[in-house]
């Protein structure tokens, strides 16, 4: 099989992750793979196979105006449609709702390659603005197919656009991640110290600041837990300020973006989410595989695809700050919960494992290719 990946770049993220994983999974399995970005190389954050062929475009950058935004738009595609027509690829598969419309208009007249989209989130949950949604709503139908990570997304795409083919295919789990830079030293706890872990952008949709204000709530009840929040991102000042008004700042720990984080996972005694959305949480199915038990905000979309609700993990509803406490008031007061649970989630290996995973999107290859 040849290969063509499309993203905007390979920078941290979880449409990156997905790609690289992916892309490296199928390399070590003979397939010839191209990864394309319009980013630089130097704004990579995953490694890629040495087998795949790695392509920069280094077009990103913002659009002052409308004219400008066509513009680059324009040479984005020309130089896109360049590589299709050099590379020549069986497939080529475009990560995240941008890339998926700029393929959609770079493969227009090329004959032989079949083109997928592919959401990496749920989409009304994250608007791309009017002209992009207009475009996706109509170009969809020039991709051979889209891939979903939920049956909700699915069915939106289903009554919002004019795609063709949908196929959902969930994100593939690694266990037991890479240990990759920054590496975050895990901090030496008292004696039956622990730790509820939560990853993540610092962004609205994450909503780290419910878990803080929960968390609170909890902290004089259960005093031998500490409250990590690993990642970064535009909310960071606000969360700090938030944690040295409660007076939890031992307590309440924010120390970056972690490129360890698999070693995180498996010291954490718990892991909770409570996002407003997602689309498919790779941190969760990454912690649950490391055999953390979870309690999650049961949001759209992906949380109640991956916990087994009084199995490996408790959902609560969305929002629902004295349902999240009263959640993680039960596992954290319950060792023997924690550890049946955990036991339990660990299984997520073999629900999302990558061969698993992987051979969904070869069937659906197989199926599109021309």
């Amino acid at each position: 099989m040849k290969l063509l990946f499309f993203i905007s770049s390979l920078s941290g993220g979880g449409a990156e992750r997905v790609t690289a994983n992916l892309a490296n999974h199928w390399a070590r399995s003979g397939w010839q793979v191209t990864v394309v970005t319009l980013s630089s190389k130097t704004l990579d954050f995953y490694e890629l196979n040495p087998g795949v062929k790695r392509i920069a475009l280094d077009f990103v950058g913002d659009s002052p105006s409308p004219f400008t935004a066509i513009t680059n738009n324009l040479h984005r595609l020309v130089a896109l449609r360049q590589v299709l027509r050099q590379d020549r690829p069986q497939v080529a598969l475009a990560m995240m709702s941008s890339s998926n419309i700029l393929l959609a208009l770079a493969t227009i007249g090329l004959r032989g390659i079949a083109t997928v989209g592919s959401e990496r989130t749920h989409p009304p949950q994250f608007p791309l603005g009017v002209a992009w949604e207009t475009l996706r709503k109509y170009l969809y139908r020039r991709l051979t197919a889209v891939v979903a990570l939920t049956e909700e997304s699915a069915a939106w795409l289903h009554q919002n656009t004019r795609v063709r083919k949908i196929t959902v295919i969930p994100n593939a789990v690694y266990w037991p991640l890479p240990d990759l830079k920054p590496h975050i030293k895990i901090p030496a706890l008292p004696v039956g110290g622990m730790i509820l872990l939560a990853v993540g952008r610092m962004s609205e949709e994450k909503q780290f600041d419910l878990l803080i204000t929960v968390f609170q709530r909890l902290a004089s009840d259960l005093p031998d837990w500490v409250l990590v929040i690993l990642g970064e991102g535009p909310d960071r000042k606000l969360l700090e300020a938030q944690v040295q008004s409660t007076g939890l700042r031992d307590r309440i720990l924010l120390p970056g973006r972690a490129g360890n984080v698999g070693r995180w996972y498996e010291t954490a005694d718990l892991y909770v989410m409570s996002s407003r959305f997602e689309g498919f949480p790779n941190s969760l199915v990454e912690a649950m595989a490391h055999g953390c038990a979870a309690v999650s905000f049961d949001c759209d979309t992906g949380p109640r695809d991956i916990i087994r609700h009084e199995v490996d993990g408790l959902l609560v509803p969305a929002g629902d700050l004295d349902a999240l406490e009263a959640a993680l008031r039960r596992m954290m007061s319950d060792t023997s919960l924690r550890h049946r649970f955990a036991e339990r989630a660990s299984e997520t290996r073999e629900r999302f494992s990558i061969g698993r995973i992987a051979d969904m999107w070869k069937q659906l290859f197989e199926e599109v290719k021309q």
